[in-house]
């Protein structure tokens, strides 16, 4: 293991940043501008708002102003951007950059971040390239003094990709995107209920001038009928492919259609697809009632979501170790998330890579556009091709498998999504597919029944849990579950849920020496609100609770800016884990968060209210605390409420609100539909491989450690784990894992929230490069 580094080293005395968002403003752009400026003033490096741009830039005098730790207060839940985005024609031109130089230099102005798409950072790129340049010319004009061009030698530009396209090749998700599918999500459930009453088709255009992301991740999410995206056109005659899919649905009493198109769609031959000429075609065809909805500029709109939020925090604080850390050789880059790890990559190999794909589309290789688009981008469409077209009976692989599907433990939301997902790859796959309703205890009793491809209709942005689920594990209904599993000739399991799934497994497992019938094929995917399973960074629903939380705490904080002096004392759910309560903090912009794992002391209590004090004497006045639900068996949320009151009188005064069940109830958010819909494919293609390597002389067998898998995201990677290997990394008496990722935000939340703290940058700091995908390099 190399030695763990901390940035305390790494010193910002001296420096100054610029902060700027140029191009299509994205919600998210102002917790990135936000975790700029606190984290360039907690390293005491002078911070400055560029208003406007580029052209702020160009413009200089007020644009250019020095902020303070109050300046960025209250903006982390504000969408669009505080400080202004403009297209600026003037920088495009030498003499524009030669002003912009100037106005940098008379601040001392050395590192920019930029924030912004693929042609703000272009243009970031090549101001660094004549910078030298630039900066003579100024001395010689007399502009500036000759000494300046040897103390201001080199510009170091960090960029950050704020677009809701999800355009910008290199990273898996821009800030902004997750939000605007919020936007369209929201819309699309409300329209199915209308669409749902007079048996109407909608056709939903959104927005994606060149890229189709919006639209084909929405259309996962939501289950729509077609989508049409300009890196996979629709080949000859999709007309009649279609309208048949159309009705072939409404003949399975399917009372809706929905169709998504993104903007800048096209055909195989590059001629647009235009949702009014779509829809003038369902009429045409089929005289179905049909209507267009534009979504236009409502994606763009809106407070972000919690995923942005801490994407952007998380992103922001990275580009400022990367401008410290900066030298003239380091080339320009763009701070990125794969899987679930901040990157720093080349920005120029980013930028070419995204231009090849507009090149692909142009030379219609289309295949090679869904390549260069990434590795998530190829899943989505692969996944959705799945699930969208039901294959008739005769094209059908016949396996004679049969595979069981179940919800285990406490209900989270997009565990539907995951149980269609898996239903429909299975029947795809040949298999026979069984519904078992209310969990073990279910099983148990023989509450199983097939279920057909038309009966998940509709399941991906329904909450809760349609099949039931129990928190009972099998352990004392063994023998009743193998007499099932016999009558029923069950030769798969898919268990989808929390801790319980998890343990229920692993009572399956060592059940294998007595009966039989458990030597086969087994696979859990982690769906709890708590995200506390081990072996996986993320649970289906976890993402869902996060936005309740953040949602909440936004209302709680609007309540307090109205009556000031105000501290809200916040209970999150999670059991021991204190997940929601760590992220709900980061994304709400809390001062302290309690959770079991970071254990806290009467001075450590004492430490926070005294750290309120003295922000109630600033302009923010109101704190906000949230509580995990187990972090401490005396430091009750009643407790750290009456010492607060007790401790802040006179100064502050204290509320509680213990948010409850609601953060397991609600319609599942994009991401959680998204990944369940992706995880459970997965697994089930999976189960699919196990039982032809388990098949022997006419019964599948299958009694090794790697046939019971758990499959969770790891970093960068979804990967199957048997979970017997997962019993060491397990606290089994808090039930959670006993190491987990996000405890390394922890110091993110505290630096926010101006406390000083250490915070390990070891995975920071390494340059990595853009991979291109094999054959589009050909």
């Amino acid at each position: 293991m190399p030695d763990k580094k901390f940035f305390e080293n790494l010193s910002g005395k001296g420096k100054a940043i610029g902060v700027l968002t140029s191009g299509g403003d994205a919600q998210g752009m102002n917790a990135a501008v936000r975790a700029v400026v606190r984290m360039g003033i907690y390293v005491e490096a002078k911070v400055y708002f560029i208003y406007e741009g580029y052209q702020g830039m160009v413009d200089g005098g007020d644009n250019i102003v020095e902020v303070t730790w109050e300046s960025v207060s209250s903006i982390l839940q504000v969408g669009g951007t505080v400080i202004g985005s403009a297209r600026c024609k003037a920088f495009r031109t030498r003499e524009g950059r030669l002003k912009a130089a100037c106005n940098l230099v008379k601040c001392g102005i050395t590192n920019l971040c930029v924030i912004g798409g693929d042609g703000s950072l272009t243009g970031a790129n090549l101001f660094r390239e004549e910078w030298n340049g630039l900066l003579e010319e100024l001395a010689q004009n007399g502009e500036i003094e000759k000494g300046a061009i040897k103390k201001y030698a080199y510009l170091n530009i960090v960029g950050m990709v704020g677009s809701i396209d999800n355009d910008f090749c290199g990273t898996d998700m821009t800030i902004g995107t997750d939000s605007a599918l919020h936007r369209i999500i929201e819309v699309v459930d409300a329209i199915m209920t209308t669409a749902q009453s007079h048996q109407r088709t909608f056709v939903l255009e959104v927005m994606g001038r060149h890229c189709g992301y919006l639209a084909l991740v929405s259309a996962l999410a939501c289950g729509a009928d077609y989508v049409f995206i300009p890196e996979y056109p629709p080949e000859e005659g999709w007309e009649d492919h279609m309208c048949s899919r159309l009705s072939e649905n409404r003949a399975r009493k399917k009372r809706l259609n929905i169709i998504i198109v993104a903007e800048g769609a096209i055909d195989c031959h590059n001629q647009p697809i235009t949702s009014e000429q779509v829809k003038d075609l369902v009429v045409q065809r089929l005289g179905y009632d049909t209507r267009v909805t534009i979504l236009g500029h409502v994606q763009r709109g809106g407070t972000p979501s919690a995923f942005d939020r801490i994407l952007a925090s998380r992103m922001g604080v990275e580009a400022v170790l990367a401008l410290l850390e900066g030298t003239p050789e380091t080339p320009a880059c763009v701070v990125s998330l794969s899987g679930n790890q901040a990157v720093r990559l080349p920005l120029m190999e980013c930028v070419q890579m995204t231009q090849d794909v507009q090149k692909a589309m142009d030379g219609k290789r289309f295949s090679d556009a869904v390549q260069l688009r990434g590795r998530s981008f190829e899943n989505n469409l692969n996944t959705y091709k799945l699930l969208s077209t039901k294959r008739t009976a005769a094209d059908l692989p016949k396996t004679n498998f049969n595979v069981a599907v179940l919800n285990v433990g406490a209900p989270a939301a997009g565990m539907n999504a995951a149980v269609r997902s898996a239903v429909r790859i299975g029947i795809t796959e040949g298999h026979k597919m069984f519904a078992v309703t209310d969990g073990f205890e279910g099983f148990s009793r023989g509450l199983i029944k097939e279920i057909s491809w038309g009966d998940v209709g509709g399941w991906t942005g329904q909450g809760g849990s349609i099949l039931g689920t129990k928190r009972a594990l099998p352990g004392k209904y063994l023998e009743k579950i193998a007499e099932q599993m016999r009558t029923h000739n069950i030769n798969a399991l898919l268990v989808i849920g929390g801790f319980e799934a998890y343990l229920g497994l692993l009572e399956l497992s060592a059940a294998r020496e007595k009966f039989d019938e458990f030597c086969i094929p087994m696979v859990m995917v982690p769906a709890t609100v708590s995200n506390n399973v081990p072996g996986s960074d993320f649970s289906i629903g976890a993402d869902t609770a996060l936005n309740t939380i953040t949602d909440t705490c936004d209302r709680i904080k609007l309540s307090a800016s109205g009556t000031k002096r105000r501290v809200f004392i916040i209970e999150t759910m999670g059991g021991y884990c204190g997940y929601l309560a760590n992220m709900g903090a980061l994304a709400a912009g809390a001062d302290a968060a309690y959770i079991f794992e970071e254990k806290f002391d009467i001075r450590e209590l004492q430490a926070n209210v005294e750290h309120l004090t003295e922000k109630m004497k600033t302009s923010i006045q109101r704190g906000l605390v949230l509580r995990n639900e187990n972090s401490s068996e005396n430091y009750t949320t009643d407790f750290i409420y009456q010492l607060y009151s007790e401790e802040g009188k006179g100064v502050f005064d204290c509320r509680k609100n213990v948010l409850g069940h609601m953060q397991q109830g609600g319609a599942p958010s994009p991401f959680d539909r998204n990944f369940g819909t992706k995880i459970s494919a997965k697994a089930v293609l999976w189960l699919s491989k196990k039982l032809k390597e388990c098949y022997r002389r006419g019964r599948v067998f299958a009694n090794t450690e790697d046939s019971v898998c758990l499959l969770g995201m790891r970093r960068r990677n979804l990967i199957f784990q048997p979970v017997v290997q997962l019993k060491d990394e397990t606290d089994f008496v808090h039930r959670i894992p006993r190491e987990q990722w996000w405890l390394k935000l922890r110091p993110l939340m505290k630096i926010l929230a101006k406390y000083k703290t250490s915070y390990d940058v070891s995975d920071s700091g390494q340059l990595e490069h853009v991979l291109r995908p094999k054959q589009a390099e050909a």
